[in-house]
């Protein structure tokens, strides 16, 4: 009789540990970044590749990691059509000075463009292993006090707007399979 009731207490125990991992599966999707087309604006439907772009957060003494196998200053550059920044989780704006041709050797190529994003934040609660995400609602064009927009630009380095149109495309940021801004150069 003691060896049952010790069997069944080393199995009781035994199934007690057992409980369910709790990793987040990388295909979870987590909270997005801001997904930005860039186009021709001299031919609104072609897409245009923007050549060594470099994106740097206010505050932020390197750039945004666009190549993780990138060497040395490679890796905070951008080269295609297409790329993702993340937006701040803890403030409703983020600002990104974007410098395009960064890595030409002469200074008179280089422009660089300021933008603010702006927008409402929201926590969205995905899974006990991964936790929450964040996502965001770009602002709608408001007028009245308070004026809302959900961006401004403006040219930091006085050599003009490299970027010469954003268009708001989606308003709200909740996946990373879909346009939101689009800037015509």
């Amino acid at each position: 009789m003691k060896k049952i009731i010790a069997f069944l207490l080393l199995f009781t125990f035994g199934l007690s540990s057992c409980e369910k991992d709790d990793i987040c599966d990388p295909d979870t999707p987590t909270t997005p970044r801001l997904v930005i087309t860039f186009y021709n604006a001299n031919s609104p439907s072609e897409l245009k590749e923007v050549t060594d772009l470099k994106v740097t957060g206010e505050g932020q003494p390197n750039g945004i990691i666009f190549n993780e196998s990138g060497i040395d200053d490679a890796k905070y550059l951008a080269n295609g059509s297409t790329i993702s920044i993340p937006l701040r989780t803890d403030a409703t704006s983020s600002t990104f000075k974007f410098v395009l041709d960064s890595e030409n050797d002469n200074p008179a190529a280089i422009n660089e463009d300021e933008i603010t994003f702006n927008y409402k934040t929201r926590n969205v609660y995905v899974s006990r292993a991964c936790g929450f995400k964040t996502i965001f609602e770009l602002n709608q064009d408001e007028v009245g006090p308070p004026a809302t927009t959900p961006f401004t630009q403006i040219d930091s380095d006085a050599k003009g707007l490299w970027m010469q149109q954003v268009y708001v495309k989606q308003y709200n940021v909740e996946f990373e399979n879909e346009t939101h801004i689009e800037i015509y150069f």
